[in-house]
């Protein structure tokens, strides 16, 4: 069935035929008529099959008509997102697909200023994005009425979860009206999220994707055994044998992203770093550049890249391992977006092996290994050798990090 069958509004049609898009894939399939019958849906759906459309689409629908028939002013929607970029990505799609409509978009979130978004606000907004944070700010100052609210999305829920904002979401029912219609949307679940997502939803439609296998088919993805200290010589690698890619690259924290991008920069090698330390401001360029292709290398945070739909990456490299098996699955997502065939790759130190067990065991199969020869191992740190001896002081902080990582892993589990 195409879009243009739909019996959803002309300027919508337009819109989506102008995005290119021809026929819904499964989670849109699925979800656009129970959600423009006005019902509850629980979905659960892999990265990067299109999943803001799948809720945007009708959205729009049911918001225009009810516009047209001149219903009252206020936030008919409210769509909470975990992190900063893919709120604004949601707002993206929604002013994307609602171009043709009377359908208002606004997007707030934390780090700039609260006073245009106040303003905004009172000019008038009918779909409102928002970051937890931010929300509750505006609410508590009288900024922000949530009374009229009609649709609740909750998008990337067990991400929001992850984050710890479980309370908020508790405590934002509070504040909205108990007649409306929920949206759950998430890309794994769990029994913690099975709880939360069942107090907020009425007799839901459940809808799920492929849950044999949570990574894509059309993503290639591998696992190299590459040591700590090793991994720097072969990331410069892979990155010079695939020099006109665009490549997203995961660490574990903030540190560590602003030593890899240093590491590559003493080699010649342009890349730039995305995490919470980073202002609002700059956040937004460098995901722009990367966007745009003008910048090809970005270096990560899990927090900071999840669930954002970035065209055309056509490698993911996992530098260090994810601690849940959920983040793996998020981080290999941000490729092979839609119908596009995306490739990640994984280097798995000896330190690391049980955090790869622990993928493999949650995925239900191994993933496919890269076999590297002793000769090819020790040809690539010959090739990519930084002969500068301050090398062995960047070297030494990333050791004296991992050491640390370690305690604090050990002191989390033993709290267990």
């Amino acid at each position: 069935m195409k879009f243009e069958q739909y019996r959803i509004d002309e300027g919508i049609k337009r819109s989506i035929a102008r995005l290119g898009y021809k026929r819904p894939t499964d989670i849109q399939y699925k979800s656009l008529p129970p959600i423009m019958r006005g019902e509850d849906v629980l979905a659960i759906a892999q990265t990067g099959t299109g999943k803001t459309a799948a809720f945007a689409i009708p959205i729009l629908h049911l918001l225009n008509e009810r516009k047209i028939k001149g219903r009252a002013d206020g936030v008919k929607c409210l769509v909470l997102a975990p992190t900063h970029e893919l709120a604004l990505q949601i707002e993206e799609v929604f002013k994307d697909l609602g171009k043709n409509t009377r359908v208002k978009t606004f997007c707030i979130h934390g780090g700039v200023d609260q006073e245009p978004q106040k303003e905004q606000l009172n000019n008038g907004v009918d779909v409102l994005v928002a970051t937890p944070g931010r929300m509750f700010d505006l609410v508590s100052q009288g900024a922000l009425d949530l009374n009229r609210v009609e649709i609740l999305v909750l998008d990337e829920a067990d991400h929001m979860l992850d984050l710890g904002f479980i309370k908020d979401i508790r405590d934002l029912q509070r504040h909205l009206p108990k007649k409306r219609q929920t949206l759950f949307f998430s890309a794994t679940i769990n029994d913690k999220i099975k709880k939360i997502a069942y107090s907020l939803v009425r007799n839901a439609i459940r809808i799920q994707i492929s849950p044999k296998d949570p990574v894509a088919k059309n993503i290639s993805h591998s696992v190299a055994f590459v040591e700590m200290d090793d991994k720097r010589f072969f990331l410069e690698y892979l990155i010079r044998d695939n020099f006109d890619k665009k490549i997203l690259v995961f660490v574990r924290t903030k540190v560590r992203a602003e030593r890899v991008k240093k590491a590559m920069a003493r080699v010649g090698i342009t890349a730039d770093a995305i995490h919470g330390d980073k202002l609002q401001e700059e956040r937004e360029s460098i995901m722009g550049s990367f966007r745009s292709g003008s910048l090809k290398v970005l270096i990560a945070t899990d927090v900071s890249a999840r669930g954002i739909d970035i065209p055309n990456v056509e490698y993911v490299v996992n530098y260090d391992l994810p601690e849940s098996p959920e983040h793996y699955v998020h981080r290999v997502g941000r490729t092979g977006r839609g119908s596009m065939k995306g490739q990640a790759i994984s280097f798995c130190s000896s330190e690391e092996k049980e955090q790869l067990k622990e993928i493999e065991d949650d995925l239900g199969k191994p993933i496919n290994r890269l076999e590297i020869s002793k000769r090819d191992y020790a040809l690539t740190i010959k090739m990519t050798e930084d002969i500068d001896n301050d090398w062995k002081r960047v070297m030494e902080e990333m050791k004296l990090e991992d050491i640390e990582y370690k305690k604090k892993k050990k002191k989390k589990r033993g709290n267990k």
